[in-house]
């Protein structure tokens, strides 16, 4: 039936696209290495609008542990630095009046372990974000059996879902632990 496949298309975009919003809050977190991604989500004022820090300037790994913020423009430095200093990143900012540097300190046993907790926090809200879908795609499906869709095209459709939510939750686990062994790792 035409309308089950366009659920089932739907629920797989869905719960892709919420594999990927895990993906993108799971490079946030930093795992003692320097990545630009880290800072993701920082925004600068830029003529007194709240712009993205990738819009406003270049962010380059200098080593494994330092990232050189270049602005676009010298006098936005300092709200730059402060940026940096008012998020939850821990980060010290030095300037030359050219570039900003951020040293990535190595991180503790303790900060790591935090930081595991996190990962896991993130891969749940991910799972909980694919089970919802899949709940609402269900209930979608029920609405046309209501309608006078045949019972075993349902059911065959609910399988099908609940195999997507499994490969999906599938996925998010193997996340999770690639991020954590990722983290763990000195």
């Amino acid at each position: 039936m035409e309308e089950i496949t366009m659920f089932l298309d739907e629920a797989r975009d869905l719960m892709d696209k919420a594999l990927k919003h895990t993906q993108m809050e799971f490079n946030k977190i930093r795992a003692g290495k320097a990545s630009p991604a880290m800072l993701d989500g920082l925004m600068v004022e830029y003529y007194g609008v709240p712009t993205p820090l990738s819009q406003a300037s270049t962010v380059n790994v200098a080593d494994a542990r330092t990232l050189l913020i270049r602005p676009f423009e010298k006098k936005l430095i300092l709200e730059i630095e402060r940026a940096i200093i008012n998020s939850d990143l821990g980060l010290n900012p030095q300037s030359d009046g050219e570039v900003v540097r951020l040293s990535i300190p190595p991180l503790t046993e303790e900060r790591r372990r935090d930081l595991v907790k996190q990962v896991k926090n993130e891969g749940e809200s991910g799972k909980v974000s694919i089970r919802s879908i899949r709940k609402e795609t269900n209930e979608e499906l029920r609405k046309l059996l209501k309608e006078g869709a045949s019972e075993d095209d349902v059911k065959k459709a609910e399988e099908k879902v609940q195999q997507l939510t499994d490969s999906h939750i599938q996925k998010v686990d193997q996340m999770v632990a690639d991020k954590e062994k990722e983290i763990m790792t000195v």
